[in-house]
Formats: C-alpha cells, sequence, structure tokens
C-alpha cells in the first residue's frame, strides 16, 4: 500500500477573480442550520400522512440518525474551535459560540418537534395497524411475567450495573448508548446512592413480546413492542437486591467522533488511522439527550460528573433514540411501505438472442445510467465483473470510497487479480464512519495481490472512476466508468445517482492520467475532458458561469445555468452565480441538503431559485448544465470547500447529444412548477410547494415512469 504525495500546485482560489466586490455582506446563509432546514424537511416527511406509515417511521429513525452525526462531526468541530480560542467566523459572520448558540435553541425546538411526532402521530398510526409500542404498565399480567422470564434468561446475564462511591469513579459513558441513571437507597441507611446500568448495543432495541407467548396463543397480525430500557427499569430490583429503587432515568450522551491523522507523521497510514479510530470512542461529550422528566439532581449529577455544559443539553419526551426505528421498518407489512421498486436492465444492456458483453455495447456508444431506476448490478457491476473474467482485459484500475459488506465489486477485483490481471484498488480509508470496513477491505485486496493505494497524502479520494484496459487485436481499448454515487450495490437502490460508460479514447486517456496522479508521482493539472479537484473544478465551474454571462450578454437566450447537488456552499462559486443572476441569465438550483446561497435578493439573486426534493430515494446526483454553451457536467463533487480543495473529485462534460437530452429530462421533472419541493426564500426559509389545492407531481415517480416506458419500448 502505498500514499502519494500532493502534487505542488498553487491553490485553486489563487486563479479564481474576485467574485465579491459591491456584493452585500449578508449574501449568505448558515451552512450549519441550513443543514438543520434540511433535516427539518425529513422530518417533515414523517409528519406527512399521506405517506405509508412505515415509512414515516423510517423518516423518523433517519432524522435521527441525520442529527447524531452531525452532532459528532459538525457540532463537534464548532466546540473544537470554540475551546482553542479560534476565532474565524462562517461566512454569515457568526462566530463559533455564536452558532454553537443558535444551534443548541433550534435543536432543542426540532428534537420536541420529532418526539411529538412520534408520540402524538406515528405511534397511535401503528397501534391502528396493530403494531404496538407499548410500557411496562401497559403489558398483561400474563406478558409481564413472561417479560420477567425473558429478562432472567436473556438480560440479566449480560447487565452490569455500576456503582459511583469512593471506590467506584463515575463510570465510562459510551457514545450513542442508552442508559439508565438509577438512584437506590439502603433500606438500612438514609443515603441515596447512584448507579448506571447501560442498554446492552448488541440485540434489538424493541423486544417483540407477542413472538414470547405460547404458539397457540400468538396473532400473526399483531405486533407487540417493549423498549430493552422499560424491560430493565421493571426490573432494577433484581439488579440491586436489598436496595430501595429510588428513581430511574434514561440518558444519552453524543461524543465527538471527528479526528485527524497526522498524515506526515505517520509512516503507515493504516496504523495511524486504527489509533484514531480506538481514540474516537473517547471523544468529548457534545450532547446530552435526557428524558424530560429527569429530575433536576439527577441531571446535575449527568452535568458535572461528564462535563457537559448545560446548553448542551436536549430533553426528550417519551423515548430517546428514535433511529430504532428502523427495527419497526423491518416488519413484514407491505401495506404500510412504499410499493417496492424493482431497477429496470438499461436497454443497453438488456438480453438479446445473442447476448453481447459490455464492452460491446459501449464501442457502439456511450450509455448513461440513472440510479435506482436502472439496475446497477446489470450495469455496472457487471462491467467491473466481466471485466474482472475477461482473458483480453489486462488491467483494471478502480476507486473505492464505500462498498457495501459483502460487495460483488471487491469480489471481482480479488477474481481479476487472482486471474494474473493487473489491478489497482484506490481504498480511501478516511471515508468517515467507514473506516474500519475499508481498512478490512483494503487488507483483503493486498492478500489478493492487488495493487492497493492511499491516495494522495492530506486529501480523500472522493471520486467514482474505473478504468479497464483491454487488448483488442493488434491495440489497447480502454473503458471507463465516471459517476456520481459509490461503488455499492445496495445503495445504489436507495441512492439516486448518474454514470456514464464510456469507451471514449479521450476520456480514456484522461482517467490513466488521473491514475497515475493517484498511485505515482504525475503532476498532471490539464485534463481533455474532465475537470478534476482540487486544482480544476471550482475554476472550470467558475469559468463556464462567467462564459454563461458572456454568451447572455452577447444576445443568446439559451444562456441559463442549472445546477443540482447535495450542498451548496462554497463562496466563489456562489458569488459567480450571484453575477450570473445579476447579468440577467436565469439560475435553477435543485440542491438536497445545505445551501448557504440566499435567492431572491432584490439586484443579486432576482434570477436564482432553489429548490430541495427529498423522497423515497435519496437525491445524491450532481449534474451541471450550461444552456449557451451546451455543456452537461456529471460527477462526484459537491459545492463544497472540503470537495473543491481537500478532495479528489471528478466531474466529466457529457457529450452525446442523447445523454445529454436524458441530463436535461431530469432537470425538466425536478424544476417543473407542479414537483413537490421545499422553495428556498431569500429569509433563508423553506416553503413546501406546490402549495395546497394545486396540482402536485412527484419528481421520483416520474422518473420511474419514464424509465418504464423506455424499457418497454425496447422490450
Amino acid at each position: 500500500m502505498t500514499t502519494t504525495p500532493i502534487p505542488n500546485a498553487p491553490p485553486a482560489a489563487t486563479l479564481i477573480p474576485d467574485e465579491s466586490a459591491d456584493l452585500p455582506e449578508d449574501r449568505y446563509l448558515n451552512r450549519e442550520l441550513s443543514w438543520l432546514d434540511f433535516n427539518s424537511r425529513v422530518l417533515a416527511l414523517a409528519e406527512d400522512t399521506s405517506l405509508p406509515l412505515l415509512e414515516r417511521a423510517k423518516f423518523l429513525a433517519i432524522f435521527a440518525s441525520n442529527l447524531d452525526e452531525f452532532f459528532m462531526v459538525r457540532v463537534a468541530g464548532l466546540k473544537r474551535r470554540d475551546e482553542t480560542g479560534l476565532s474565524v467566523r462562517s461566512a454569515d459572520g457568526l462566530s463559533p459560540r455564536e452558532q454553537l448558540m443558535r444551534i443548541a435553541g433550534r435543536t432543542q425546538t426540532i428534537a420536541d418537534r420529532h418526539a411529538r411526532v412520534f408520540l402524538d402521530s406515528v405511534r397511535p398510526a401503528l397501534a391502528d395497524n396493530d403494531i404496538h409500542v407499548v410500557s411496562w404498565a401497559e403489558l398483561t399480567d400474563d406478558q409481564r411475567a413472561r417479560m420477567v422470564d425473558y429478562f432472567q434468561d436473556e438480560v440479566f446475564p449480560v447487565l452490569t450495573p455500576l456503582a459511583v462511591d469512593p471506590a467506584h469513579p463515575f463510570p465510562y459513558i459510551s457514545g450513542l448508548s442508552l442508559n439508565l441513571a438509577v438512584t437506590v437507597r439502603d433500606v438500612n441507611e438514609s443515603g441515596e446512592h447512584f448507579a448506571r446500568v447501560k442498554v446492552p448495543d448488541n440485540v434489538n432495541r424493541f423486544i417483540r413480546v407477542d413472538k414470547l407467548a405460547p404458539s397457540g396463543d400468538a396473532n400473526p397480525k399483531r405486533a407487540v413492542f417493549l423498549p430493552m430500557e422499560y424491560l430493565i427499569a421493571a426490573n432494577l430490583g433484581t439488579l440491586f437486591p436489598g436496595m430501595e429503587i429510588v428513581e430511574h432515568h434514561v440518558f444519552r450522551v453524543t461524543r465527538n467522533a471527528d479526528f485527524e491523522v497526522e498524515e506526515d507523521r505517520d509512516e503507515d497510514l493504516l496504523q495511524a488511522l486504527e489509533r484514531e479510530l480506538a481514540r474516537r470512542r473517547f471523544g468529548s461529550p457534545v450532547r446530552l439527550e435526557v428524558a424530560d422528566d429527569m429530575s433536576e439532581h439527577m441531571l446535575e449529577l449527568l452535568l458535572r460528573e461528564l462535563d457537559v455544559n448545560p446548553a448542551d443539553v436536549i430533553q426528550v419526551p417519551g423515548l430517546l433514540d428514535l433511529s430504532s426505528l428502523f427495527e419497526l421498518y423491518d416488519l413484514d407489512r407491505p401495506l404500510l411501505k412504499d410499493r417496492p421498486f424493482v431497477p429496470a436492465t438499461h436497454p443497453a444492456f438488456g438480453e438479446r438472442e445473442t447476448p453481447k458483453s459490455v464492452f460491446s455495447t459501449l464501442r457502439e456508444g456511450d450509455v448513461l445510467v440513472h440510479h435506482p431506476y436502472d439496475s446497477f448490478s446489470t450495469s455496472v457491476q457487471r462491467f467491473i465483473e466481466q471485466a474482472a473474467a475477461d482473458p483480453q482485459v489486462l488491467a483494471i484500475k478502480q476507486t473505492l470510497y464505500r462498498t457495501s459488506g459483502d460487495s460483488p465489486i471487491v469480489n471481482a477485483l480479488i477474481d481479476a487479480a487472482e486471474a494474473g490481471k493487473q489491478v489497482v484498488a484506490l481504498v480511501e480509508i478516511k471515508a468517515r464512519f467507514d473506516e474500519q470496513a475499508n481498512i478490512k477491505w483494503a487488507r483483503k485486496l493486498e492478500q489478493a495481490g492487488v495493487h492497493v493505494v492511499y491516495g494522495l497524502v492530506g486529501l480523500k479520494t472522493h471520486c467514482k472512476t474505473a478504468l479497464v484496459v483491454r487488448r483488442e487485436g493488434s491495440t489497447i481499448k480502454r473503458y471507463c466508468h465516471i459517476g456520481t454515487g459509490n461503488y455499492n450495490p445496495k445503495t445504489a437502490r436507495l441512492y439516486e445517482d448518474v454514470g456514464l460508460l464510456t469507451a471514449a479514447p479521450d476520456i480514456g486517456a484522461d482517467l490513466t492520467d488521473l491514475f497515475n496522479t493517484l498511485t505515482g508521482y504525475s503532476r498532471k493539472k490539464e485534463y481533455r475532458n474532465i475537470l478534476v479537484a482540487p486544482q480544476g473544478i471550482r475554476t472550470g465551474i467558475i469559468k463556464r458561469i462567467h462564459r454563461e454571462i458572456e454568451l447572455f450578454r452577447a444576445g443568446d437566450k439559451r444562456a441559463r445555468v442549472q445546477l443540482k447537488a447535495n450542498a451548496l456552499v462554497d463562496e466563489q462559486v456562489i458569488d459567480a452565480l450571484y453575477r450570473a443572476s445579476q447579468s440577467g441569465v436565469p439560475v435553477d438550483i435543485v440542491v438536497r441538503g445545505i445551501c448557504a446561497l440566499r435567492p431572491g435578493m432584490e439586484g443579486v439573486s432576482d434570477n436564482i431559485h432553489v429548490r430541495s426534493i427529498l423522497g423515497q430515494f435519496l437525491e445524491h446526483s450532481r449534474i451541471l448544465h450550461f444552456g449557451a454553451q451546451n455543456e452537461y457536467w456529471i460527477g462526484s463533487a459537491d459545492m463544497m470547500h472540503r470537495n473543491l480543495d481537500r478532495r479528489v473529485e471528478v466531474m466529466v462534460h457529457v457529450r452525446d447529444s442523447r445523454l445529454a437530452g436524458e441530463l436535461g429530462d431530469i432537470f425538466d421533472s425536478a424544476l417543473d412548477p407542479r414537483t413537490r419541493c421545499w422553495v428556498l426564500h431569500s429569509d433563508g426559509s423553506w416553503v413546501a410547494s406546490p402549495a395546497a389545492g394545486e396540482e402536485v407531481r412527484d419528481h421520483q415517480r416520474q422518473m420511474m415512469r419514464r424509465n418504464r416506458r423506455r424499457s418497454e419500448i425496447h422490450s
């Protein structure tokens, strides 16, 4: 395994003209508060009673999981800056402390809303459908008796109550674990004692009570769930015999999970990363969630012992950690879920009387795949698998940022190496929260003879690229895939992404140069048909925005900028879009998450419109369209500092007019005034659109219908 130094190139920012002159200082929205607005839109889906019930429960779980990661990374970073005295202000002028104060107030509000959606809407609706999440008091006597037996046999042996007294220091509380804070009193003494009981995290949070009933008594259509902490709380007397249980309350700590590896110092990046992963478990607390009925003195004890600021406390009515609702979503209740969607094989790769290889298909022309509507397994995965099995293939080079647990992509690369092919896998072991899995893949690939590379020191390799080198007669042919999503068959069924499969010689040459940069000491900066960060994407985009302005001023009525991304934060790109708007160029933005651009400011962003689409699939593709230049670009980069300055990203120009038309169809559907979305206003508020009573269409269902029609035509 190797790492490669960063090529000695000037920072991209020095190549970009000043876009900020004469623009108002308040032109940016705060990125952290914008993220909280995004998660509020996720919560709005849980509130939407038109959605299937278990889908609403799933969105409650997604909201909770999103918020955990936000605190572990973003809030943790702000706290570190505040504690170290770094006074760097955000683009909207707020200090780290000011941002933390606003986040705290906003988070308590949406945490209350989140809990109330479950307590007042989703939980009663589940009960109406015979799915019951119950308390101990709601169980029958027979159910309680069975649950006591279950506790004694399955739960009690793994519990470890930890006392706190002069001989027993306050125990370490692991991040994201559920815990019971218990106060007990010796019946023969007057003093009270504190103890902590951790809720086991290696078993299901929700115990299926009805499954414990005698087989003759079980109702197959009825599901009764008891949260594990309720079972433990009801049986605390067994844990503390001879003691009086004075009070007990549930709490949960979120810890700093952000870390940095000193790559210049550490010769072995793998060992350095494993060391930092071990430290992550002991990060400082950044949030304390407590049940809203916790007593004042119990809360004060936790604040003191955990060294938590009172501003970091979130009081939650009802159950803590609703990410566990994913367990309920696994119920076999199809009528309470979205209809299962089965991706279709792209017509270019469809079955014929004489099966064609992916390579012969690509020799006839480029193919654009749109996941999950187009099957990943019969397109991108098949491309890698056929390359691994084809005796004419000499080499496979691929980047791996995140992949699935049992990855057919990794298995194909192993097969290729064992067959004697030259295989290079650039495994990004710093992919946040997938580090441990990627370390495992890196070692497994190495053992099979794959050349495993970590990429450039100081940068994450986030691009989604694959290059296959094949001998065809007396010539060498290169086949490529460049996409917006990870090489992960599981998320490819849930994430909306696009990818280009091509045999174009110039793109093959570009990827050859790129992999030489990633694996060796190449100093390549200019490419033929791709843009590469950190040197080229920001400058390339701004250059094209400027050109669009020039063409508009010259009278080209096609001038427009359309951008689809997960996030828009980079100030230089935003300022270039403001200049386009001021020049009269229409700008349409479809952003799933964060948007720091403020649309609708008079004389600045009157011509910019921003909308956000959330739905059954996670909108993940990054697409750019420059109308007067008739250019469409797709790739891995969001418009964020980390993507444009601290990652290796790739965007590719989709030149085939037929494929460009397919990307245009995506924009046409997403931007249709009837499409269900949220629209960003100049004050930073997001408003649901269309308004009640107006005709509404669903963008993702429209894409399903489009692909179904295309499959029928080619069948």
